[in-house]
Order: structure tokens, then sequence, then C-alpha cells
């Protein structure tokens, strides 16, 4: 019968509880590289139109007010790399291929969109009235000429009615650029986007995407709640944002009384609108339009 002395229980326990303290530092220190693989995908990001630019380069579809969705092959992501948890039939028999487009509800249903592709567990009513409206194909080497082709190749195999190739057309100059834009708006659409069609796919900002919008709308970051008086006596009076670029400005409206009760917090992002820029950068009529959709 083996005998053990109190000096090696001692030894044998710290040991144990040595191992254990490895343990869970090399989970500790594996939990934010788990976190840090979420990378955002590299998008082809628009900048806005100015007349004056040859509108016979480019193909101009509706802008979609949704949420950025990319499926990367084999899972569907936010614009900042986080998963999507759609239902298994949504993204059933999906290609194994990367394509790039908005998650939209229809016109005038931003919030339903995102609300809808925030729940962790997801609600099937909900996914119902969703779809994928698809405009390039990030993996492709061709053209956005020849990448059209290719994916409504993709979405006609795919044949499923959530799953949409966004129509592009061409418009002959810029009068006929915002006649269309108007009838867009009218309607309830957000604004236009115009693709370069010799343009390849980029993943960065650049004249080869261009969106057109009745006002120009931006992302800042709350920084201070600003107090209300009179009739916004105890509720919020503006937000004092900042760019990305450090300019510092106050947002004061487009906020409904029950966001003046709980405003964004302190850190979160938002979009804004304004017309045009004053002479130091600051956004002209800047107003509140929403959080920013990540």
């Amino acid at each position: 019968m083996t005998m053990f002395s109190p000096g090696s229980i001692k030894k044998t326990f710290c040991s144990v509880i040595h191992a254990l303290g490895l343990v869970v530092a090399m989970l500790v220190t594996l939990a934010p590289l788990a976190a840090a693989n979420n990378t955002p995908p590299a998008l082809m990001l628009a900048n806005s139109y100015r007349p004056g630019i040859n509108l016979a380069d480019y193909w101009v579809s509706e802008k979609m007010d949704g949420a950025r969705g990319y499926w990367d092959g084999e899972k569907l992501l936010t614009r900042r790399g986080q998963p999507i948890f759609a239902p298994a039939w949504f993204t059933a028999n999906w290609p194994k291929i990367a394509l790039d487009g908005e998650l939209w509800a229809g016109r005038e249903q931003f919030t339903h969109a995102v609300s809808t592709i925030r729940r962790e567990t997801p609600d099937d009513a909900a996914w119902r009235k969703m779809r994928f409206m698809v405009f390039d194909l990030p993996a492709h080497g061709g053209t956005f000429d020849q990448r059209l082709i290719a994916l409504q190749s993709v979405t006609a195999k795919l044949a499923v009615p959530w799953v949409v190739a966004v129509e592009q057309i061409k418009v002959d100059d810029h009068a006929a650029l915002q006649s269309m834009l108007e009838r867009i708006v009218k309607q309830g659409g957000e604004g236009l986007m115009l693709h370069r069609a010799d343009s390849l796919y980029r993943g960065y900002r650049s004249n080869d995407l261009l969106k057109v919008k009745i006002h120009d709308d931006a992302e800042a970051k709350v920084i201070a709640h600003i107090p209300g008086k009179g009739k916004y006596q105890g509720m919020l009076g503006a937000l004092q944002v900042e760019t990305p670029e450090g300019l510092r400005f106050r947002l004061g409206s487009g906020f409904t009384d029950a966001q003046r009760r709980q405003p964004p917090a302190l850190g979160s992002q938002v979009t804004y609108r304004y017309r045009g820029v004053t002479p130091g950068g600051i956004p002209r009529f800047a107003s509140f339009m929403r959080m920013y959709e990540q």
C-alpha cells in the first residue's frame, strides 16, 4: 500500500493548481483571438456622386435601405465580419463563392431588416420578409460588366425568390439620373448606386462605386450628451459627435422623443445626414438619422 506524506500531497496539490492556472490563462488568451477572427470582409465602398462624371461609364441601380450582407461561400456576415444567424433554409444551397449584397425587407423597412439580422435566434417569420439583394461577386476577377453577367447566372441557377440580382440599367445624362432619383425617393427608396462598368472589385472606397442621394450622409461617434432645455428638459438636447477625421460638432435634430429619453450610448456610432460642409469641413444642417448599421 502506497503511503503519501503531507509534503508530497501538498506538492501534488500545488502542481494541479498550477496546471489549472495554465489552462485558464490559455483560455483567456484564446478568447480575444477567437473574437479577432471576425475580420471584416474587404468590401467595395462608395464615394458620393458629383455632377460631371461620364455616366455612360456606369451602371445604375436602386440603393437598398437595408443592412450590408456578405456571403463568404460558407456563412453570412455583416460588414464588420460578425455572423448573421439566418435560418438554415435562407442560405440552403448557396454557392461556394463570395456574394456581396444588401439584406433588405423592402422600402422604408430598414428597422425590420436590422432587427431581424441582429437576433442570434432567428425569427423565421421575420426572415420570410427578407431578401438578399446581390449586387456583386467579390472573388470574380473580371470587370463589373463581366461580374454582372456571372451574377445573373448565379441567382438564376439558385432560383429562390429571396436571393435576387439587383437590377442594373444605363442612363443617358445627369438629368435622367436626377429624374430616376426623384422617382425612387418618392416611392420610398433611399437613393441610387453607380457601378463603373470597367472596374475590378477592390475592397476599399473609390469612384468605381458612387452613391446618389437627396442628402449626403456619414457616420460619427457619440462623445457626449448635451442636456435639453424647455420642452426637452430632462431629456437629450443634442449629441456631441466626432467624425473619423477628428471633427467635432453637435446633432440636435432628427430625434424622436423616445430617442431623446434613451439617447445613443457614449462611444456608439450614429448615421447623420447633411447638406454640404463649411470651409472648416463641418457638415451643414446635420441631423440624426439612426444608429449606425454594423
